[in-house]
């Protein structure tokens, strides 16, 4: 039995709402622009070769289309099947579904994991064993992009989507423990005063 089944529940409740609201929620995001976390991943690996990306909740595949665009071969992973279906259909990219609470990935695979406003979503309790997952399936070097809606490290539902909401020094607290280490981050949208930027954005990585 995995330490995440207690949680398993709270998952299936947010996911129905994703589920629910999947059409809406693909054209509410399309045009959202995240060059600045697709930009803040790639500077840390290299630049000379075809790289192989994990889109951590992909969603409808937005993102797996920008990193195909960009020669890099990107794998999707999703746990809403309506989003499997379309993030396949758009992007002519493999997506695994697999829930968040019970990942199974393989070991050492990606240079880079692009965890866009999603790990929030994974309660705080069961977030170690999700971030050792990470660093697992991570080559040795590997980067680990995340970023997630900040706060005073509050938790619980938001309308039926549960999530965490962490301040820096929390996050950086859990991620440095399952082992990673933090190269930047910062807060967006950029160019805004403090207050006006609601989102947490950090990259770390795996040890050679």
């Amino acid at each position: 039995m995995s330490s995440n089944d207690p949680w398993i529940g709270v998952a299936q409740r947010t996911l129905e709402h994703y589920r629910s609201n999947a059409e809406t929620f693909r054209e509410g995001t399309r045009d959202h622009d995240v060059s600045q976390n697709i930009q803040a991943l790639l500077r840390h690996l290299p630049a000379d070769r075809r790289l192989s990306i994990l889109d951590l909740g992909c969603g409808p595949g937005r993102d797996l289309k920008t990193f195909t665009a960009l020669g890099h071969e990107a794998v999707g992973l999703d746990a809403a099947e309506p989003f499997v279906e379309m993030a396949r259909r758009d992007s002519g990219c493999e997506v695994w579904q697999q829930n968040l609470l019970q990942l199974d990935l393989p070991e050492g695979r990606f240079d880079g994991v692009f965890a866009n406003a999603v790990l929030f979503h994974v309660p705080s309790q069961a977030l170690p064993q999700v971030l050792g997952q990470l660093y697992a399936t991570l080559r040795p070097g590997g980067v680990l992009f995340c970023s997630n809606p900040r706060g005073g490290n509050e938790e619980g539902w938001q309308g039926d989507r549960y999530g965490v909401w962490y301040d820096w020094p929390r996050w950086r607290s859990l991620v440095e423990d399952a082992g990673f280490l933090a190269l930047e981050h910062y807060y967006r949208p950029a160019g805004l005063p403090r207050e006006q930027q609601p989102w947490l954005a950090s990259v770390w990585r795996r040890e050679v």
